[in-house]
């Protein structure tokens, strides 16, 4: 076998862990249909946006990573929570705004935080988080530590000012971070061939940072798996950063709030013929790995699993009122230091 050949061999993921990133899709799909249920209930304040429709892109992507790389993303950031290991009770809990929350309650939807897992957010400004990634990359790179850093962003935000400023100092620092542009068509309501003179958007940084950009379909986990993973190994030898546009599509509107009057069902109707978990359903079929007894016992044990992380967060306790001074400061003075 030749040495690229070898090399490839050892890219691909074994069919148990294909078939674990099936059912991390299935529990992001379940926790997605919770959550727009609870939402529609009122038990869920402030903005809510669904991640259905997307899930290969975090699950193929963080399958990719290391433990001890870190990861950034913005506010459609439940399927990454959950692609990063963060528990389904503690997201539901941080949903409902009670203190055993990922993020104490403080955060809600758009702000899942988990600093033991290397997760630093859900961050609600369009683009703000980016330049936040870069710092983290600097801080590795500095630090000479064998660490990655993954930023998730989507299409309408490269159309903002702190995704240049950022690219800009990665690109001249050669800094170790996989940018992530997660297209799925639409910034809010406004579809990307209206809103980017170069809708192709991973040739948006060659020549302009020097950072070289690649295309994947974000609708076939097994394909950001792999290019997020040759991705990661370009990083580590100390090339400098990548960029990685994921093709993809959300199925529910921007937010909860959105009446999705810009695109019609037909559209709809033909990316959900792509879905990502059906892909990677049929891929595992044809391994052997998965058959229809299989699926439904899968899919059976997931909507039990996040029913019962959403009955047990909703039992858990209020933020106490001498909360709202923690966690503001991270060198806490006066009635800051409680």
């Amino acid at each position: 076998m030749s040495t690229v050949a070898e090399k490839n061999q050892k890219l691909e993921p074994a069919v148990t862990q294909m078939v674990d990133w099936y059912r991390q899709m299935l529990v992001i799909r379940q926790f997605e249909l919770r959550c727009s249920q609870s939402y529609q209930q009122q038990k869920v304040g402030g903005f809510c946006h669904l991640y259905m429709g997307q899930e290969a892109v975090a699950v193929g992507s963080l399958a990719a990573l290391r433990p001890s790389d870190y990861v950034i993303t913005a506010y459609r950031d439940h399927g990454h929570a959950i692609a990063r290991g963060t528990g389904l009770t503690a997201l539901f809990a941080e949903l409902y705004g009670r203190a055993t929350g990922c993020s104490h309650g403080k955060g809600g939807s758009m702000h899942f935080f988990d600093r033991g897992k290397n997760f630093f957010g859900g961050h609600a400004i369009v683009g703000a988080h980016i330049p936040l990634a870069v710092g983290m990359a600097w801080a590795v790179k500095y630090r000479a530590e064998d660490r990655v850093v993954a930023c998730f962003f989507g299409d309408g935000a490269m159309n903002q000012g702190a995704f240049h400023e950022a690219l800009n100092l990665a690109g001249l620092f050669k800094l170790p971070i996989i940018f992530v542009a997660e297209n799925n068509q639409y910034g809010m309501g406004t579809h990307v061939d209206r809103a980017s003179a170069v809708p192709d958007l991973k040739l948006r940084t060659g020549d302009a940072y020097g950072i070289d950009g690649k295309d994947v379909d974000g609708m076939d986990c097994l394909a950001v798996y792999r290019m997020t993973r040759a991705a990661a190994e370009y990083c580590r030898g100390g090339n400098g950063a990548i960029f990685l546009e994921a093709k993809t599509y959300r199925y529910r509107g921007h937010s909860m709030s959105d009446p999705q009057k810009y695109r019609t069902k037909e559209e709809l109707a033909r990316y959900q013929e792509h879905d990502p978990i059906g892909r990677l359903e049929e891929q595992l079929k044809a391994r052997g790995a998965l058959d229809e007894r299989k699926i439904e016992a899968l899919r059976q044990e997931v909507h039990a699993a996040v029913e019962a992380a959403h009955h047990q967060a909703e039992q858990e306790p209020w933020p106490q009122p001498d909360d709202v001074w923690k966690d503001v400061y991270a060198n806490p003075f006066g009635p800051y230091q409680l």
